[in-house]
């Protein structure tokens, strides 16, 4: 039975149809059914031509019993032989082609009803794996369809409906109550829930608002807050919204998604090269000891067609069908059932080595904790006012981007009395440790101690060392500012740990993951403070970048590891573990891109749930491969001695079926424990709006 993947049906512009190298069963007289209905034929033909034998014998010509049963021999073995051919085009004997031999050996005994069961059984159970595995693939195409074809667009004044396809970046989209939205963007005007379910994984709509500055959103690169944002394929809910489109179709989330979810079937994991390797031994040695059964009238008292009968029987029997689907039906069940649980997995080997997981590494600001920080220290050295420290620092921290800079500008800006501020100029980043900037024709540094000790001028005086010791110990992190050669003072700020990170470290114990490091720029006793409060043993802080990545090798060097960052600033740490996973990605191509495991959402809870069920398909990939072994090994010797042809395909179909079955029961996972798991189980998987 052949275990290629088969061209998809040509979908919407979401979903484009996967690669294949045989072909297309949707193509026939019955359409997608054509191969079942060919198997059905078959059979009947087959049970014909047996009941003209048995009861009619007589009374009808020996030609069209035999009529019968080579029409037969023709529509159970039509596609076999179409996929022969292409695979003996390209030199390879799979296990196809043992079944034409064996279906043509029994002819040549005069075997036609033995060989016309034999295509029968195997074209049905073909027939029935497509149908099962197309279910998997259903799963994924599903994503695709939950994009509507049109939209209402507003141009020159007006709102009309255009195609989806032909809405451009900057366009203004009207999204109705109820109604699917049609592409990536951001709210412009009004409020209301948006039901994420089917592109994040969110059991709980979204409460979206527009945002403060349409051009500065514009200009974000995708980078929006999680209230601004709006995903092709969810759904809007209680009120109208207009949205400003920041993507193309073709590169919308959902699009990108469906992408490399139908590439992962490609994407093969350790354990399918390994079946590969086995089935292109297998096959050739199967033939081996064919050709030499048939000569065992030579040595054994029994007829030349005995013997031949046997060689045939033993191709049946031998034929690694069940193997051979056994980890692909199991990867793309877990694979699409994870992207419709808002996991993202790219392909057998991620998929397989996220359940071999024995550690996983957190980087700390935007993963374990909110990512939102808050000046919650103004602490100037004697002489200085907290007014002269801050209006040093805000207009300095305004041309940086990052997280602690807003904090500072957005919570510092409300404690000042003045209404207008210089502005600074001339940033330089000091990677790792601050930044400098002018400030009025001066010098200012704002960063951590380390940073003093670097640049010219005075030291840090012991008052400043003292305050930022006393800070750091509460788990704040901690910023020194300088101006010229005075130290104004320090700010502290904290960035809260997220609800969900205590619940998550927890879950994951209980799943088997014993140790759990988090990884931070921070310095240690923030760390430290952070990592006691989420339940986490080891923390690693005052880390480069640099620093990160060889932290994650030493790691990955004494077991598998797993990183978990935002896919952007982490990328070089996911890069070097076992497997990286990127948080948030349903807003950032890098992490679409980088990582090998993406969580959608920007939520912790999806990671138990991405780590349980890929331990789940490790556990049906072992049982499969167990039963598809055992199944061969008992039906090789029992061929040898006796059985007869029928019987064997018989078991060797079925056995092939259950594993294509028990892979099944992938799409209908569930974790068990949790109120998120229980919230998400009983919304529906893909909703429809009313």
């Amino acid at each position: 039975m052949t275990t290629t993947d088969h061209d998809h049906p040509p979908g919407s512009h979401s979903h484009p149809p996967s690669k294949s190298e045989d072909h297309d069963h949707s193509q026939g007289i019955f359409g997608e059914n054509t191969e079942l209905a060919f198997s059905l034929i078959s059979g009947a033909l087959l049970g014909i031509g047996y009941a003209l034998s048995k009861f009619a014998a007589d009374a009808v010509p020996s030609w069209l019993v035999l009529g019968c049963y080579v029409a037969a021999y023709g529509f159970g073995g039509w596609f076999a032989v179409r996929e022969a051919a292409g695979k003996i085009r390209k030199r390879k004997f799979e296990i196809d082609f043992l079944m034409i031999v064996a279906a043509i050996g029994a002819a040549t005994l005069g075997e036609w009803a033995e060989g016309a069961l034999l295509l029968f059984l195997f074209s049905l159970g073909h027939a029935l794996e497509h149908y099962a595995m197309g279910r998997a693939r259903k799963a994924i195409e599903a994503l695709g369809e939950l994009v509507p074809d049109t939209a209402l667009v507003r141009r020159d004044g007006e709102v009309r409906e255009v195609p989806v396809d032909e809405l451009a970046v900057g366009d203004t989209v009207v999204i109705k109550p109820d109604e699917r939205i049609p592409i990536d963007g951001f709210v412009t005007k009004g409020e209301s829930a948006v039901n994420q379910a089917p592109i994040t994984g969110e059991s709980v709509p979204v409460d979206k608002r527009p945002v403060a500055d349409i051009e500065q959103a514009t200009s974000s690169g995708g980078k929006l807050s999680p209230e601004h944002a709006l995903f092709a394929g969810s759904i809007n809910q209680g009120g109208a919204l207009e949205m400003r489109v920041t993507r193309l179709s073709r590169d919308t989330a959902i699009s990108r998604v469906v992408k490399l979810v139908s590439e992962a079937e490609t994407r093969q994991s350790p354990t399918q090269q390994f079946t590969r390797r086995v089935e292109r031994i297998f096959v050739p040695s199967v033939l081996v000891l064919a050709i030499l059964l048939l000569f065992a009238w030579v040595v054994m008292d029994e007829s030349f067609s005995e013997s031949f009968y046997r060689a045939m029987a033993v191709l049946v029997a031998a034929s690694p069908c069940a193997l051979a689907i056994a980890t692909p039906s199991a990867v793309l069940s877990g694979v699409a059932r994870a992207a419709r649980g808002g996991v993202l997995v790219k392909g057998g080997a991620p998929l397989e080595a996220l359940g071999q997981l024995r550690a996983i590494a957190f980087d700390k600001t935007g993963t374990l904790t909110e990512g939102n920080p808050q000046l919650t220290d103004i602490v100037p050295v004697d002489g200085v006012e907290e007014e002269e420290l801050l209006a040093t620092a805000i207009p300095v921290e305004k041309l940086s981007d990052h997280p602690l800079a807003e904090a500072v500008v957005r919570d510092g800006t409300g404690k000042l009395e003045a209404e207008s501020l210089p502005d600074a100029e001339n940033l330089e980043s000091i990677t790792g440790r601050g930044i400098r900037a002018t400030l009025d024709g001066e010098t200012v540094h704002i960063g951590k101690d380390d940073l003093f000790s670097e640049v010219k001028g005075p030291g840090l005086p012991d008052a400043i060392r003292q305050t930022v010791e006393s800070l750091e110990a509460d788990g704040r992190t901690t910023m020194i500012v300088r101006r010229g050669d005075r130290y104004l003072g320090v700010l502290g700020l904290m960035d809260t740990p997220r609800e969900s990170a205590k619940r998550t470290v927890r879950r994951l114990r209980d799943l088997g993951i014993k140790r759990m490091i988090m990884i931070s720029g921070d310095n240690q006793k923030v760390a430290d403070s952070v990592a006691r409060e989420v339940g986490i043993d080891d923390a690693a802080g005052d880390l480069m970048p640099e620093d990160k990545v060889g932290f994650i090798r030493k790691l990955s060097a004494e077991r598998s590891v797993a990183m978990v960052g935002d896919g952007v600033n982490d990328a070089p740490a996911m890069a070097n573990a076992t497997v990286g996973i990127a948080m948030g990605a349903a807003g950032s191509d890098v992490a679409l891109e980088t990582a090998d495991v993406a969580l959608m959402a920007d939520d912790l809870d999806h990671l138990p749930f991405a780590v349980g069920l890929s331990r789940k398909t490790s556990r049906i990939i072992k049982q499969n491969l167990w039963f598809s072994l055992g199944m061969v090994f008992l039906l090789i010797p029992a061929t040898i001695f006796g059985l007869k042809m029928g019987i064997a395909v018989l078991f060797h179909e079925g056995s092939t079926l259950l594993v294509v079955f028990n892979a099944l029961r992938l799409l209908a996972y569930r974790e068990k424990p949790g109120p998120v798991e229980e919230a998400m189980a009983e919304r529906p998987i893909l909703p429809a709006p009313k």
